[in-house]
């Protein structure tokens, strides 16, 4: 199975063979969560197939935080270092295939061996930084902005996502979307 924490930090081989060791593969149907609202997040999740979204609700709309395809690495960071109950859902928006390590096994590694802790202290920053984009991305563009943003890193995904989701990601309706689209 894959992992891309070698992009991350190499590891070495020892690491390398050990998280193979650890690593599961699962399946999840178009629709089927690998984690929901409320459940401790006990997993970091290889996307080796597939698309999925993490996302909250509030009474009146779904909030999307995130899409995730083939080679991401997802997790709900908080949830799965604090172990507390997770205010997102992970949804599969395709049939997904992941290897998943689970908290235990990688803390295990991470003690044993220092390029896998140097590998999930990078990921723990990207997904920082990930994450302070999105917030600036939200706060600080128009619409407009945030589509073309959108398709200049995500372009590939336009097909595989519905437009629907697409506009919860913007944080737009759809209509307006439909709008924006005829601009361009």
């Amino acid at each position: 199975m894959y992992t891309n924490f070698n992009l991350l930090a190499e590891l070495n081989e020892t690491a390398n063979q050990e998280i193979q060791r650890y690593l599961k593969l699962k399946k999840f149907k178009k629709g089927e969560y690998l984690l929901k609202k409320g459940q401790v997040c006990r997993y970091i999740f290889f996307i080796q197939e597939g698309l999925v979204k993490i996302c909250f609700t509030n009474e009146t709309r779904e909030f999307i935080m995130r899409f995730f395809a083939e080679n991401g690495i997802v997790t709900v960071i908080d949830s799965y270092f604090k172990q507390s109950p997770s205010a997102y859902d992970v949804l599969a928006l395709e049939q997904t295939t992941v290897a998943c390590i689970s908290k235990t096994d990688l803390d295990r590694l991470c003690n044993e061996n220092h390029s896998a802790e140097r590998a999930l202290r990078k990921l723990v920053t990207q997904a920082s930084m990930n994450m302070m984009e999105r917030v600036s991305e939200m706060l600080e563009e128009n619409a407009g902005e945030r589509y073309a943003h959108f398709l200049a890193l995500n372009g590939q995904l336009v097909n595989r996502i519905s437009l629907g989701d697409l506009a919860s990601y913007l944080g737009i309706t759809q209509v307006s979307l439909s709008r924006i689209r005829a601009k361009k």
